[in-house]
């Protein structure tokens, strides 16, 4: 106990650095928003003020915003995961023209920054009359480079055999990839579906750009309501902050085994 005693105290400092802002944001939110800007800074309530919370309520429809995250999440994810999965085991295991360069073309795809597509995207989906809509958010995200090259690196980490015993027990292409690499690849989507969740449920560039009306609103570009041009609501910001973080940590909490396993496993790749 005292070898490790060193490393568990600083394991412990670095735990309460890392947590702290998070029990400030928690305790901000029965603060006042004159004792969060006061100088210096108010560390704890003075009175507890439940106020925060239903300002949320009353300034945005939070529960019809936290819908429309959950929604834009759900079908992002899945999406990201069949279509990744697919394109990524094509680049892995197939065999068809001018593969070399099209991987190249996806590899090209990670170096652009995703503001450059911003306007192409935004006359596309305006063309289509997606503005305002669950399509006009989800469609232009359904797959993304990084996914199909994370799965291809794991299917070719694979053994060939296992496809080559299925051929010969007569399974055609889409039997191989359906009942054989795809359950060997859950550690992989498992990781990708992890980065995907949190990547779409903080997005607030696109859905800000192409979103109007609040009831179409996902809860990031909810929170960005709060930050008036005069001033901005810092118990309510805290407060619908706290909120939106809560179903990713109940996720993590449950999920916390597969998280770790799936990110570790698919590093190792």
């Amino acid at each position: 106990m005292r070898k490790h005693l060193g490393a568990h105290l600083v394991l412990l400092g670095g735990g309460l650095i890392m947590v702290s802002p998070f029990v400030y944001q928690v305790l901000a939110t029965f603060m006042t928003n004159d004792q969060i800007t006061s100088v210096p800074p108010t560390l704890w309530p003075t009175e507890w003020d439940l106020g925060a919370y239903a300002a949320v309520f009353a300034q945005i429809p939070f529960l019809r915003q936290l819908l429309n995250t959950v929604v834009i999440t759900v079908l992002t994810t899945v999406a990201t995961l069949v279509l990744c999965a697919l394109g990524g085991y094509a680049f892995a295991r197939m065999r068809f023209y001018a593969k070399g360069p099209l991987f190249a073309l996806v590899l090209t795809m990670l170096m652009v920054p995703g503001t450059l597509l911003l306007i192409p995207q935004y006359q596309t989906v305006q063309s289509f009359g997606w503005l305002d809509s669950f399509a006009g958010i989800v469609v232009p995200g359904l797959v993304n480079a990084f996914g199909i090259f994370m799965m291809r690196q794991f299917f070719l980490g694979l053994p060939r055999e296992l496809e080559e015993a299925a051929r010969l027990d007569g399974a055609n292409p889409g039997q191989v990839f359906w009942h054989v690499m795809l359950p060997l690849a859950r550690p992989g989507l498992s990781a990708l579906a992890i980065l995907t969740v949190m990547a779409s449920w903080s997005s607030l560039l696109w859905p800000l750009v192409v979103v109007n009306s609040q009831d179409m609103m996902p809860l990031s570009v909810g929170l960005a309501s709060f930050t008036g041009e005069h001033g901005t609501q810092f118990p309510s910001m805290l407060a619908a902050s706290l909120m939106a973080m809560l179903p990713i940590v109940i996720l993590f909490l449950v999920m916390q085994r597969r998280v770790i396993e799936g990110i570790a496993f698919s590093g190792l790749k």
